[in-house]
């Protein structure tokens, strides 16, 4: 672990700018390791803004429900870095056999990244860049059935965006997010989700406003990729407790996905819409599988278990998410509503963000539902909001809010206000930083 950390802290000084968007250093790179990016498994390159990870990890899901070897490549991670790689079983392996993957080892990473580190040569390039580039070489040296592709950030200029052409690409749910890197508006933001587009390689897309779904149109008509789009070639809703896919080809009636909130059902759907084309004999029973199986930390998790918990008052129903802008501050104020309507109870929000994010636009659809909101400040990042200027977002979104000095601090005013009957919920969020601040403390690394 102390050799992977050193050669990481080294890559994370070769460029200024923690975030560059380019094509050519990457390429340059690329083509002195031998172009391992033109060696890959067949890939689906996913890009959004939301939902892109939950509708990996419903591939993922399904796929290996099927024995399939699934390479799986993400950003950013939560607790450990090596939680970006995951490279697929062995066919034939008893890891196969039960169904999943491993996360790269700290050892085989290390080694990758040295070995890119020494072919570079101390020319410019950026740490997300870099690592991408180890990342394709490990993918290209273990044989697998399939590469699921997640964007860094953007896609047009992504470092993922190498990739000529995938056997299919995604795009969920656009919202405003990065705005310094990719636009002020839905339609800058979607210009550049819909770089990731190839001509001839279907693509499948989540619905969206009109205002980002006319761009995704005009940018495939003009290279000729073909468009699923959903709500319009697919529809996938939730009806007498299971979810209905229909296209067509015809209905399927499945499982309600395991994970949890109602925005989940439509990136099953788009997952679902993805496998039934690029793997048309792919059994339903690993659809199904894939639905219940699913599993994508710090969104929408409830904690029942680990060091954290075991502090708590049992009075606390504590949740885990890392959504972190407007829209996703609307799929998880609608998720902890259903929670209410199910089974009412107070709801209390620890809340941490980065600068760059808009707090007043993820706070304000918890305005009437929350009953207070505690900030505190993030722990492994420079770039976090100071909790007193969160607060007063807050307070601006019509929140009652208050700064407090960490997670610890803002459970304990919790506790200190419940009544011996009291039974409360708890959502730490805001931010991916915070999310595996709380895992970490839990003891509950992403498996």
């Amino acid at each position: 672990m102390d050799r992977l950390n050193a050669v990481l802290g080294r890559l994370q000084g070769l460029h200024p700018q923690e975030i560059d968007l380019s094509l050519g250093r990457l390429e340059r790179l690329l083509d002195k390791l031998g172009n391992p990016h033109l060696d890959l498994p067949p890939v689906i390159h996913i890009a959004g803004t939301n939902g892109k990870g939950s509708t990996l990890a419903f591939l993922r899901a399904a796929l290996e429900a099927d024995n399939k070897s699934v390479h799986v490549y993400t950003s950013p991670h939560l607790v450990n870095f090596r939680e970006r790689i995951r490279l697929g079983a062995p066919d034939g392996s008893a890891q196969a056999r039960n169904g999943g993957g491993r996360f790269v080892s700290d050892e085989m990473l290390a080694d990758v990244l040295i070995e890119v580190e020494k072919v570079n040569d101390g020319a410019e390039i950026t740490f997300f860049e870099i690592t991408t580039a180890a990342a394709f070489v490990l993918f290209a040296e273990h044989p697998a059935d399939i590469l699921l592709l997640e964007v860094g950030l953007g896609g047009r200029l992504d470092a993922t965006n190498v990739v000529e052409t995938p056997l299919a690409s995604i795009i969920s749910v656009v919202s405003h997010d990065h705005e310094r890197f990719l636009g002020d508006t839905l339609a800058e933001i979607a210009h550049e989700k819909a770089g990731i587009l190839k001509p001839g390689v279907p693509a499948f897309v989540a619905p969206q406003t009109d205002e980002a779904m006319a761009v995704i149109e005009v940018r495939a008509e003009e290279i000729g990729a073909p468009l699923s789009v959903g709500n319009r070639d697919w529809q996938a809703y939730e009806e007498h407790g299971r979810l209905v896919f229909q296209n067509e080809h015809g209905l399927l009636d499945l499982p309600l996905p395991h994970l949890f909130g109602r925005h989940q059902f439509l990136n099953a759907g788009l997952a679902v819409a993805v496998l039934r084309h690029c793997y048309p004999k792919l059994p339903v029973a690993a659809i199904e599988k894939g639905l219940q199986t699913a599993d994508w930390p710090a969104r929408m998790q409830r904690l029942t278990a680990g060091t954290l918990f075991d502090r708590l008052d049992p009075a606390i129903e504590l949740w885990v998410d890392g959504g972190h802008n407007p829209g996703a501050g609307e799929v998880v104020s609608a998720a902890m509503a259903d929670l209410e309507d199910r089974a009412p109870k107070p709801l209390f929000l620890i809340t941490g963000m980065l600068t760059t994010k808009d707090p007043v636009g993820y706070f304000r659809p918890f305005a009437g539902l929350a009953r207070a909101v505690f900030t505190v400040p993030l722990k492994n990042t420079d770039g976090g909001r100071s909790p007193e200027s969160l607060a007063e977002a807050a307070r601006e979104a019509g929140l009652d809010a208050r700064a407090v000095g960490g997670i610890a601090d803002a459970i304990l005013a919790i506790q200190a206000q419940l009544d011996a009957e009291d039974e409360v919920r708890v959502l730490i969020g805001g931010s991916l930083f915070l999310a595996g601040e709380v895992l970490a403390e839990n003891h509950t690394p992403p498996a």
